[in-house]
């Protein structure tokens, strides 16, 4: 990709596959509905954007140049293969950016999750936050390990505070970091 979009040079997963880590596009309207189609059943239940949903994926690519808010997916063999995002909050919170990460089912535990963290937790640099939180449902083990790894510490849980696609209530972790 020689236009300058690539965040970090190509990444090696564990499986020799290489990804490119790059912003998210206009052109990715269709990539993004694929992925988010290929993402399995269960994980619709966690998701806070259903990326399923045109409107809902032309919403997020519409928003790439937003000032506080920033994208980046990894592209394997032109699809997308994770997506992440960090959104600064406004008002009493404007130091705080909130981020979101999704990793694709073939492409999890091959250090996918671990790098997209890496470069979004930088994205919330650049924005200027001073603390950067992610929320996930208790049952998100995964992503409460890789956020860990981050530095993220689980600064409380929230009960019932979260409903699934069928109603169910769920309870929400919030993990958090400082940044200096």
């Amino acid at each position: 990709m020689s236009d300058g979009s690539m965040l970090v040079p190509p990444v090696s997963l564990k499986d020799g596959r290489v990804v490119i880590i790059r912003r998210l596009q206009a052109d990715d309207k269709a990539r993004l509905l694929a992925f988010g189609e290929a993402l399995p059943q269960d994980d619709w239940m966690y998701l806070e954007n259903d990326l399923r949903s045109v409107d809902t994926v032309a919403r997020l690519v519409n928003a790439s140049g937003a000032e506080h808010w920033r994208q980046v997916v990894a592209i394997d063999d032109d699809k997308i293969a994770a997506y992440a995002s960090v959104r600064a909050l406004t008002g009493r919170a404007s130091h705080v950016a909130n981020v979101q990460l999704i990793v694709g089912e073939s492409w999890r535990r091959l250090g996918l999750g671990r790098t997209m963290g890496q470069v979004i937790f930088a994205k919330a640099q650049k924005l200027q936050a001073t603390k950067v939180v992610a929320e996930m449902l208790e049952a998100q083990k995964s992503g409460q390990a890789i956020f860990s790894r981050l530095g993220f510490r689980i600064e409380g849980t929230l009960r019932n505070h979260a409903r699934d696609r069928y109603w169910n209530r769920h309870n929400v972790v919030v993990m958090a970091t400082l940044l200096n």
